[in-house]
Order: structure tokens, then C-alpha cells, then sequence
């Protein structure tokens, strides 16, 4: 449930057949909502979204947002929203939340799991030439945080904790253990 390049990518990576659509949910955040419960909660709704227009498939979903201090950033709004977004981020650490989902209806009845995964990743400080240089690159839109690790941006972190594929887009370690208790092997 995700029309995502980088999922897609992640997905071939594992051998995993698929086939690809996105699922058109509100995002917003609710009131007093944090942030592990909002990633799950995407994920759940796209699955179920997911399972409604092909009942008769397991459904992967998953949503990713960049946390830090208790903030969300979710993708930027446009290029101003951007550089704010990389300055907040820049000599500091934050987590990448992933919140994924698997559904499925069996004999008419719905049939969800879940769970979200955390990497910490800490950024060196950014220069104001770097983010206008990152910005002009185009590579911010469209991706939580305004960075993707596996472009350019990987030149701004330092280090991280956990899993790589998770600052991607998809946990794949979790993800493959997902789908194998779901019958999907990840070893054909």
C-alpha cells in the first residue's frame, strides 16, 4: 500500500514479489498523539485501505516520520519549509519512526499486525551553503525530515543507531519477519 521508489526498492532488495499501489489517507496528526502511535496508526489505516480495494491479498503498508524533541516533521510543504527542517536537524540527533502493518481478510473478517521500529541518527552540523546546495539538489522533497540517507544527505550524518533500511523507508528485518509469519517468504 505504498507507491514509494524506496520501498519498492527495499522490497526487490529482499525478493519479495509485490504489486505496487498507493493508498490516499488523511495524515494529519491528531491532538495529543505521539509520535509512535501516529506512524503506527498510518500504517494500520493504509493496510486496511489496502485490503479493501484487493480483499483477496495480504496487504503491506508502512509510514515513516522523522521525530525530534517530541516534534514530527513530516515531508516539506515547499523549498522554504526545507531548510527549516534540516536546521532543526542540524548537529543533533533525532529518531526515524516506522510504523508497519500487514492485513488480510480472512473468511470476511479483517486481520491486522503491527509494530513501529526506531533508529537514532545524529546529524554533524550542517552549513547554510550545504542546505542551500541540498536544496537546489531536490532530493528533500517529498521525504520526511527533508533528507534521504541513501542520497547526498548521507554527508550529513554522522552516525546512526538501528536499522538502515528503517532511515530508508522500510525496516527490512522486521518487514521479512512481518511477512513470514504471514506465510510470505522472503527466501524464494
Amino acid at each position: 500500500a505504498s507507491a514509494s521508489s524506496r520501498r519498492k526498492e527495499l522490497l526487490d532488495q529482499i525478493g519479495v514479489r509485490y504489486q505496487s499501489a498507493s493508498m490516499d489517507i488523511d495524515e494529519s496528526v491528531h491532538e495529543n498523539e505521539a509520535p509512535n502511535d501516529y506512524v503506527e496508526r498510518l500504517a494500520r489505516e493504509k493496510a486496511c485501505a489496502g485490503s479493501k480495494v484487493s480483499p483477496s491479498m495480504l496487504v503491506l503498508a508502512a509510514d515513516t516520520t522523522v521525530v525530534i524533541s517530541g516534534k514530527i516533521l513530516g515531508k516539506p510543504d515547499d523549498e522554504d519549509d526545507a531548510p527549516e527542517m534540516l536546521n532543526l536537524l542540524s548537529g543533533r540527533a533525532h529518531q526515524v519512526l516506522t510504523g508497519i502493518a500487514v492485513s488480510r481478510c480472512l473468511q470476511g473478517k479483517l486481520s491486522i499486525e503491527s509494530q513501529v521500529v526506531v533508529t537514532d541518527v545524529y546529524f554533524d552540523v550542517i552549513t547554510e551553503l550545504q542546505i542551500e546546495q541540498y536544496i537546489k539538489s531536490g532530493e528533500p522533497m517529498g521525504k520526511a525530515g527533508a533528507y534521504g540517507i541513501q542520497g547526498k544527505a548521507a554527508l550529513f550524518v554522522e552516525r546512526i543507531e538501528g536499522s538502515y533500511s528503517n532511515v530508508v523507508g522500510l525496516p527490512l528485518l522486521e518487514t521479512g519477519k512481518l511477512l513470514e509469519r504471514n506465510n510470505v517468504s522472503v527466501w524464494k
